[in-house]
């Protein structure tokens, strides 16, 4: 399920990031993953109590910039929500880590993991977008879904497919996204060999 909302959020964003009720369609479905997350986060003991934390400070500031919108709320809820994304990662790798043998539901939570992974990054440039306005250039056509686009600038940056019609200008924001690549890198490399190492094949039944 976890993996099924975050692919509906990714696919639903550039179509519901236009428009003032569409916006509001896309706030109520972006809270589906964070749910999630914290119902699969919870059922880990040692992460139970700092992942309940970081969802109600995001539920409060969503609402406190939604009631007091300015730079430094809206950056706020983006800062909290990228986060909440970290500590979901760090969390729910651990769970792949320590796995014994591997099942669906691992292979479920590896994929959810390297979205999630996209998802943070994201936060994290909506607020600097937000705190530091022209931090980075989108393209011409993207005037209306400026959220869309850095989400799928944070995606094709994790994948290091980097087409460059979305470009950093700063050099903070230059070093984050090399950083990204790495990190989508990285994952890729080290869940293989986990699940590769913890892989246990069916015993022959004679």
């Amino acid at each position: 399920m976890l993996l099924l909302s975050l692919l509906l959020v990714i696919l639903l964003y550039p179509f519901l990031d236009r428009g003032e009720v569409r916006r509001l369609v896309l706030g109520g479905l972006m809270f589906a993953p964070l749910l999630l997350t914290t119902v699969r986060m919870a059922q880990i003991k040692a992460w139970m109590v700092p992942t309940i934390l970081l969802m109600g400070a995001v539920a409060v500031s969503t609402v406190a910039s939604a009631v007091f919108p300015s730079r430094i709320s809206v950056g706020l809820k983006w800062g909290i929500l990228a986060a909440f994304f970290g500590l979901s990662v760090i969390g729910l790798f651990s769970y792949i880590k320590n796995a014994r043998s591997i099942g669906d539901g691992h292979l479920y939570t590896a994929v959810s993991i390297y979205l999630l992974l996209g998802m943070q990054w994201f936060a994290i440039y909506s607020a600097i977008d937000v705190l530091s306005p022209g931090s980075i250039q989108r393209s011409a056509s993207a005037a209306a879904d400026r959220h869309a686009e850095l989400l799928y600038f944070s995606l094709v940056t994790l994948s290091t497919i980097g087409y460059g019609d979305v470009v950093p200008l700063h050099g903070e924001v230059r070093m984050l996204a090399a950083l990204e690549g790495i990190a989508g890198v990285l994952y890729i490399a080290i869940t293989v060999a986990l699940l590769v190492s913890a892989y246990r094949p069916p015993a022959n039944s004679t």
